[in-house]
């Protein structure tokens, strides 16, 4: 008696009410859907928006503040003075000319105005110094100040950077490296580079040695071959380590013995300049000491020019000592004069460990 007729359809009276139901709570969560979908969409927008005024506003202030060439630094950083407090330190203004003697005596190498551009961004701003025969002159700075941009011109490893371009004039024994009939093959084994990380041959310790050698044609024979390499690796102070498996592959060898066969396979061409980019700087102590050692008696030898971020090393190893910044060759002297007086404050706080 309480059963009524099942309905017919959905417009029905006995259906009205589930359906209404049935089609609200799915227009709730179709609305809910839509609505979080446009408030994320909205936050997205925000966001790009919001990046992009952040990437505008710092390119102006990048222009604004720090161009390459600017003569004035006006850095406020906290410092630790002596007495252990914090104190800010406003730095110097950049010298318009370098402080101390750029020239010696009989130069072996010779740079006059040199300015290096990375496409519009100049890295190197009217650079002149003189590389004295037979030292070893370092050159220190912060990160990015142009030390190895400058370093990598002295035997045209910056030719290899198609947006590089250099002025001003480099000569090597009085003659303009970067001349037209200057050929870089044989000007790159008269100035060999040791890198900042070891880069040895995947060859053999003999083939690493020898390559130099070969492509210069600079042995008559097997027996004049094999003097040159082991000469090389006594020089570099590897030869009693690796003479019974010189066969074996160099990239087998520990990292300051492959630093040291990079040095022996810059030696096997005879070089009358030695560049080195931070050569010690993936190096343990006890390697560093033995390439420092081995820089100390190849001096006697050669012309030698380090790019080092250690002032420590600087001091120990060069008799000379060039500090950059920002492009510009702020002071250079005697290392020892350089590390007890130097004569620009710049250098001074630098040295100090006040900022860089």
């Amino acid at each position: 008696a309480f059963i009524v007729d099942v309905p017919g359809s959905v417009t029905d009276p006995g259906t009205v009410l589930p359906v209404q139901i049935f089609m609200w709570a799915d227009f709730a969560e179709r609305m809910f859907i839509l609505k979080t979908s446009a408030a994320i969409m909205v936050l997205l927008v925000f966001l790009i928006l919001m990046n992009a005024a952040a990437i505008i506003i710092r390119k102006k202030l990048e222009r604004r503040w720090y161009p390459c060439h600017m003569r004035i630094i006006e850095m406020e950083m906290p410092v630790m003075n002596q007495q252990g407090k914090t104190e800010t330190l406003v730095s110097a203004a950049l010298p318009d000319e370098t402080v101390g003697n750029v020239l010696v005596d009989n130069p072996r190498i010779t740079a006059r105005g040199v300015n290096v551009f990375y496409g519009d961004k100049q890295a190197i701003d009217r650079v002149t110094l003189d590389i004295a025969e037979k030292q070893v002159i370092s050159f220190i700075g912060p990160s990015g100040c142009g030390k190895s941009t400058f370093l990598r011109c002295l035997n045209r490893m910056n030719d290899t950077i198609d947006i590089c371009r250099i002025e001003g004039e480099i000569a090597l024994d009085g003659r303009n490296i970067y001349a037209p009939d200057v050929d870089v093959v044989p000007l790159r084994a008269r100035v060999g580079m040791v890198f900042q990380k070891p880069n040895p041959f995947p060859k053999s310790i003999y083939d690493n040695v020898a390559y130099g050698p070969r492509i210069h044609g600079l042995a008559a024979g097997s027996a004049e071959l094999d003097e040159i390499v082991e000469i090389s690796l006594e020089r570099a102070g590897l030869w009693n380590e690796v003479k019974d498996r010189l066969q074996q592959p160099g990239t087998g060898l520990s990292g300051g013995q492959q630093q040291r066969l990079c040095i022996a396979r810059t030696i096997a061409v005879s070089p009358e300049v030695f560049l080195m980019d931070e050569p010690c700087s993936a190096l343990d102590p006890i390697a560093t000491a033995k390439i420092e050692e081995l820089i100390d008696e190849l001096s006697s030898q050669f012309t030698i020019v380090i790019v080092t971020h250690s002032m420590q090393q600087a001091a120990r190893v060069s008799q000379r000592t060039a500090y950059f910044h920002l492009g510009k060759l702020v002071e250079i002297g005697e290392t020892e004069q350089m590390f007890t007086t130097p004569q620009h404050e710049m250098t001074q706080n630098y040295i100090t460990g006040r900022f860089g």
